[in-house]
């Protein structure tokens, strides 16, 4: 059976953050998104809800993290390829995210990683198939 996976994070500005995410090449629900949050649509089956902090607030009772000074979560995305992993982190890089970490070239697996303008960390990797299919 095929879930749907829906991950909330709380952004200070819901317009900078579309912006920043549309650079990297990623799209919108236009019907969960407007100007309070916005669905970042990351795969068929795969959104993230950038939250407005305000409406964000009204979902929990407890604070909300500022993800610029500790660390909630790292999303990691895998792609297709090495050239992938480069490609998407340097559109990161353009539309002024933070690099997170050195590259990880673990020989079967090769990582990178940044942080977004709100704080949140994302990794982008690349897993060979045939590593996997092996183990």
């Amino acid at each position: 059976m095929t879930k749907n996976l829906f991950l909330n994070l709380p952004v200070r500005d819901v317009q900078r953050s579309i912006g920043f995410f549309r650079q990297l090449g990623y799209g919108f629900n236009a019907q969960f998104t407007n100007e309070k949050a916005a669905c970042l649509v990351i795969s068929e089956h795969i959104n993230v809800m950038l939250v407005g902090e305000q409406l964000f607030a009204g979902f929990t009772p407890r604070a909300i993290a500022d993800a610029r000074v500790g660390t909630e979560m790292i999303a990691a995305l895998a792609v297709d390829s090495r050239a992938e992993v480069d490609e998407l982190m340097e559109k990161a890089l353009a539309a002024g995210a933070a690099s997170l970490m050195p590259v990880q070239d673990h020989g079967f697996m090769y990582q990178r990683g940044f942080e977004d303008p709100d704080g949140h960390l994302w990794e982008v990797f690349y897993m060979d198939p045939d590593y996997v299919q092996a183990n």
